[in-house]
């Protein structure tokens, strides 16, 4: 177990390194000159020269990638002399746009994503797997039917319109909620859950409909295994012989489901956040892209493209636990 930890672990590192190079490359080495892209139109040549050297675009881009990397552990100083700032660790830049430092920019937005992912993932994740188990024990019946043609339904729709169809009915026309305005739940948690009811329902709505669907065939399969009518005729519960045996065997695609799908969000949930007016980092990467604010891009590219990478990691970890023979591989 121990081998399969390391193992695991080190092949995630790797991964992220090799993201961190991608990224950087990718936004830094660009044909068009990314100090010109500090300032808006009024930029002279002297000053686009001046955040140049400032930011240490005047590198070479493998020593401009390092000081990139040495940022995130030990922090980042730019300038020099009087007119040197630091960007403390774990430093992913800094956003001459906005004068500030990036990494207190997501972090500022971080908390926003993570309620509105978590909210959401509790509510799809615990409906999806009750009513996909419920259609696979209905199988053939009109419940059913009724079931999957619901999750269908819900499949098909994008978040935009399901977004656009609560705000209308929900918000303008019934009044049932105010206008999505958020603050902090220590803030008004009143208020909060107002406010994110909604976002949390439109993302539920979409996601959990396609985990009813998985969990479903999931359990068809399972059901008809040959050690599921050795339980049964064992005498064991019907209940025990669902949740421990059946459930559990398919439990596997669904936690990778589930993982990838919780760490796509926490990366920002875009067209959602930007539906409710959520300031998450979804928003703030759509913001930073209408501005040309490339070290914000680079960095929320790279810490969505990293929860991703982790939670590969994690969910690999719970293969071990679900299915001890995952182990040995």
């Amino acid at each position: 177990m121990t081998t399969y930890v390391i193992r695991r672990i080190a092949t995630g590192v790797l991964i992220l390194f090799l993201l961190s190079v991608l990224v950087f490359l990718l936004f830094n080495a660009l044909p068009a000159d990314p100090a010109a892209l500090t300032c808006g139109k009024s930029c002279t040549p002297a000053v686009i020269e001046a955040n140049r050297i400032r930011l240490g675009l005047n590198l070479p881009l493998w020593e401009q990638y390092w000081e990139f990397v040495k940022g995130i552990f030990v922090g980042r100083t730019y300038g020099y002399g009087q007119a040197a700032f630091t960007c403390p660790a774990p430093s992913l830049g800094y956003s001459f746009r906005r004068g500030e430092c990036v990494t207190e920019l997501l972090l500022s937005r971080l908390p926003v994503s993570v309620y509105l992912s978590l909210g959401a993932f509790i509510i799809w994740i615990t409906a999806g797997i009750t009513f996909g188990v419920y259609s696979a024990l209905r199988r053939g019946r009109w419940q059913e039917r009724v079931t999957t043609g619901v999750a269908l339904i819900g499949y098909s729709f994008p978040t935009f319109f399901i977004g656009l169809l609560a705000l209308y009915f929900v918000v303008i026309k019934w009044q049932w909620l105010p206008y999505p305005d958020y603050v902090s739940p220590f803030v008004d948690p009143v208020q909060f859950l107002q406010t994110m009811i909604l976002p949390w329902l439109t993302l539920a709505v979409v996601y959990a409909a396609f985990y009813i669907r998985l969990t479903r065939n999931q359990m068809l399969e399972t059901l008809g295994e040959d050690y599921i009518r050795t339980a049964r005729a064992k005498g064991l519960p019907e209940r025990t012989v669902i949740r421990k045996h059946a459930l559990r065997a398919g439990l596997t695609p669904i936690v990778t489901a589930a993982g990838l799908d919780l760490a796509i969000l926490l990366g920002g949930a875009i067209v959602t956040e930007s539906v409710f007016t959520l300031p998450g980092i979804g928003r703030l990467a759509i913001d930073s892209v209408l501005e040309a604010d490339l070290p914000v891009i680079t960095a929320t590219v790279l810490v969505a493209g990293s929860f991703i990478v982790v939670a590969n990691v994690v969910v690999d970890l719970l293969y071990a636990v679900i299915d001890p023979r995952v182990r040995l591989v």
